[in-house]
């Protein structure tokens, strides 16, 4: 299967990208791997025609939105996002009238039509400083809580959280981490901020997926406890092969990420299909919202 998908690609001008939580086999095969954000930028700046996405389905929303020129094909259609399903664009309009003066900031694990009615879009990374650097000094953050409560605590500013969460983050509880650091005594914590707020409280690092690929090298530590989806634990260990990665629960497993197979990516490959596109005038206004937050980061 992988040299035909290999062989497939060449005749096509197709280019692979993968979520940093995708299976091992899916990120050995992509020819990038990266955050959503990274991904739908290389996306953009890639003279391939063909796009196969493997990730969800808001991934694939983004990186058509950057590049409606090409063909963009998620390889599972059913692959989504079960907190990005957590905010609908009647409700955000609905409390946009209760502060009519806030700012709606959104996660960019939210859909296109939510990112359309949204004012600037944020990833974790950048999360903290773009609302800091908004001129407003009240927040709606969609969909996810538990980054909202995160930011919070690095401004000034009034945070609406909207009541979503990621399922996979929220399950692991603070009793989870004090039973796993126990055991592991010597390890550094790093979690990711969708985590709940008394499991940030423990953590030694607070890291997006792309802030842990980038800050591993840096950490003395033999041991680290990784508190997020498993798959990153795969490209951790490519990083530095000298540590010792403990996933600190063996329920960080997001279904929907692991919904993408070899086989599913080559019949992606064969039959330039399933496409995910976004309406136009929707892709504008998704558009407006993601450049926003690429200039203010």
């Amino acid at each position: 299967m992988i040299k035909e998908i290999e062989k497939l690609k060449k005749q096509k001008n197709a280019i692979i990208l993968a979520h940093n939580y995708q299976n091992p086999e899916i990120q050995d095969i992509a020819d990038y791997t990266g955050d959503s954000l990274e991904l739908s930028k290389i996306a953009a700046h890639n003279d391939a025609e063909i796009i196969i996405f493997c990730g969800v389905h808001f991934m694939a929303e983004s990186a058509y939105i950057l590049s409606p020129q090409k063909k963009v094909i998620l390889p599972d259609i059913q692959a989504g996002c079960p907190m990005a399903d957590m905010a609908e664009v009647e409700d955000v309009i609905e409390m946009k009238k209760n502060y009519p003066h806030a700012a709606i900031v959104t996660y960019i694990n939210s859909s296109a039509s939510v990112k359309a009615v949204s004012d600037i879009c944020v990833t974790s990374a950048n999360a903290v400083r773009i609302v800091n650097k908004l001129e407003t000094d009240t927040v709606i953050f969609i969909p996810d809580k538990n980054l909202a409560h995160y930011v919070q605590r690095f401004t000034q500013k009034k945070i609406i959280p909207w009541k979503g969460f990621c399922p996979t983050h929220d399950r692991f509880t603070k009793e989870e981490l004090i039973a796993i650091k126990q055991k592991y005594p010597d390890a550094c914590v790093i979690v990711h901020p969708e985590c709940r707020p008394e499991v940030v409280d423990m953590a030694d690092m607070v890291l997006s997926t792309g802030q842990m690929v980038k800050n591993i090298p840096m950490i003395t530590n033999k041991q680290i406890i990784i508190g997020t989806e498993a798959g990153i634990v795969h490209k951790l260990k490519k990083i530095a092969p000298e540590k010792e990665f403990i996933l600190a629960s063996k329920d960080f497993i997001c279904p929907n990420m692991k919904k993408i197979t070899l086989e599913k990516v080559l019949i992606a490959l064969s039959d330039e299909q399933p496409i995910v596109t976004v309406q136009e005038g929707t892709r504008i206004k998704a558009l407006h919202a993601l450049q926003k937050m690429l200039e203010l980061s």
